[in-house]
């Protein structure tokens, strides 16, 4: 599966914008889907929003929906997390995963990138 490096979290305050960046390392994301997760202390890496490779779409908790944005930049093997209208609570370290296409669990992940949204 595609190894991944993210980049663009930091510190903002609420309502502000951050784009998130997902490198691909050597390969493409063809036949790849590709989900991003965010992490608080004490708790799991929650799906925040991802793409299907297979169907061409793409998913969103509720919490960001309206909000964030996840797209692919092909021609960078990129995959980019506009997150806008932040909020104290999108704070947390964002982590990029990868899975084959139609696999049940995400096993490739970056380091994280941390997101900080300060009141």
């Amino acid at each position: 599966q595609v190894p991944v490096t993210e980049s663009g979290g930091g510190l903002v305050q609420a309502g502000d914008s951050l784009r998130l960046s997902c490198a691909a390392s050597g390969r493409t994301f063809a036949f790849t889907d590709v989900g991003w997760f965010r992490q608080t202390p004490g708790s799991e890496r929650a799906l925040v929003a991802a793409f299907d490779y297979s169907e061409g779409a793409t998913f969103y908790t509720d919490s960001v929906k309206g909000r964030f944005t996840i797209s692919i930049d092909n021609a960078k093997n990129t995959v980019y997390l506009q997150m806008n209208s932040l909020k104290p609570e999108d704070t947390g370290v964002y982590y990029c995963a990868t899975k084959r296409s139609g696999r049940a669990a995400y096993n490739r992940w970056g380091q994280g990138t941390h997101v900080t949204v300060s009141s």
